[in-house]
């Protein structure tokens, strides 16, 4: 009973919602929230990018221990962590059936396991970097690097209605389940309640849809009126909205470390 209690608590509605506006919001301070925006950008397109055209052993899994400390320091949520890693191994597994489909062999698993490795690391640099970004922060240093500031109101927008949508589906689906009758058995491996539970959430996704295109719609109607096209294209205006983005000697040292650490593990990678 215990057991089954904590997994209600770890693994509810609520609790998915908490983690997820933790996570879009950067809440927590950490090593990467002290950084400017704009370096755990740059930062990041290096090691999202870099490491799909090396296939050093050597230099991926130090990739990825860099990525395991950064992540750490990060203090990224264990949901996300846990969706990651669950994601990762299915695809794996998914990779392999297919393989021995096609005459494949387990030989076939060490390819796929350096290519988990590779996406493993890139993975954990998009989940450290955007967990310590909040959506000011991310906007604005896109619109300081030259973005156009419809895409860098998106993003904003996107992150900002994010616990609106989770509160309305949560609402919707809430509604399904009075208005329905969930299963008075729950079958072997749960699955009639899961099947249940799957068809809610279908349901589900088109009222969520329909809503939010609404609320887009009086959100776009509230901005025109406020004159958000000019002033999203005054440059006077961008400085002053972005005047506060300053590199400071945290950057700076963690620009060198990053790039202290890259020499020593390529340079392991020629010696080993």
């Amino acid at each position: 009973m215990e057991t089954s209690k904590l997994l209600n608590e770890k693994f509810s509605l609520e609790y998915v919602k908490g983690e997820l506006v933790r996570t879009a919001y950067s809440t927590e301070v950490n090593l990467l929230t002290k950084l400017d925006p704009r370096v755990l950008l740059i930062w990041y397109s290096y090691f999202a990018i870099v490491p799909w055209f090396i296939h050093s052993h050597v230099v991926l899994i130090g990739y990825l221990l860099f990525m395991i400390f950064l992540t750490y320091k990060a203090k990224v949520s264990p949901l996300i962590l846990v969706v990651l890693g669950l994601g990762l191994l299915t695809e794996m597994g998914i990779i392999f059936l297919i393989s021995l489909l096609f005459g494949g062999n387990f030989e076939t698993v060490l390819p796929m396991f350096w290519l988990s490795i590779k996406l493993g690391g890139i993975s954990l640099a998009s989940v450290a970097v955007f967990t310590s970004l909040n959506p000011e922060k991310f906007s604005d240093a896109l619109l300081r690097m030259g973005f156009p500031s419809a895409f860098s109101f998106s993003v904003a927008y996107g992150y900002r209605i994010l616990p609106t949508l989770l509160e309305e589906f949560q609402q919707i689906i809430l509604s399904y389940r009075l208005r329905g009758q969930a299963p008075s058995k729950n079958g072997i491996f749960y699955w009639r309640k899961l099947a249940y539970y799957l068809i809610v959430f279908i349901r589900s996704f088109y009222p969520l849809i329909l809503n939010t295109a609404k609320r887009s719609r009086t959100t776009v109607e509230a901005l025109e009126t406020k004159g958000f096209s000019y002033a999203a294209k005054d440059s006077e205006m961008i400085k002053l909205k972005t005047g506060y983005l300053k590199l400071t000697y945290i950057d700076y040292s963690f620009m060198m470390i990053s790039v202290l650490y890259l020499i020593i593990v390529h340079a392991l990678h020629f010696v080993l």
